[in-house]
């Protein structure tokens, strides 16, 4: 079985950058709810997927993540987690963030 490309994660360099480097253009700091408006609020995904899928185990507390670019094939994942077990969901969409709590699975089974 082919192994996923690893990714390096270069969290040094991010953290020895001077913080000039990340100021705006007018050169005012952020405040925290501006950041989060900025980074969290305004997420984007690139046109050519459907939705993002992040599956957490409550058991183990494992998260494994999906990419779909069919809309069919994300809806189909989601119903496959809520059947198979104790399984918190969270899909995005390009409009919309869900989050389908394990409470409600029962009702697909």
């Amino acid at each position: 079985m082919k192994r996923k490309k690893y990714f390096p994660n270069n969290w040094k360099a991010i953290k020895d950058t001077p913080d000039d480097y990340f100021l705006p253009s007018d050169g005012q700091h952020l405040t925290y709810e501006e950041f989060m408006d900025w980074k969290i609020g305004g997420y984007e995904i690139k046109s050519s997927f459907a939705a993002l899928i992040r599956a957490k185990n409550i058991e183990t507390g494992k998260i494994k993540e999906y990419s779909y670019k069919y809309r069919h094939a994300a809806l189909k994942k989601c119903r496959k987690l809520m059947v198979e077990g104790k399984t918190e969901i969270t899909v995005v969409q390009r409009d919309a963030v869900h989050f389908i709590d394990p409470k409600l699975h029962d009702i697909f089974n």
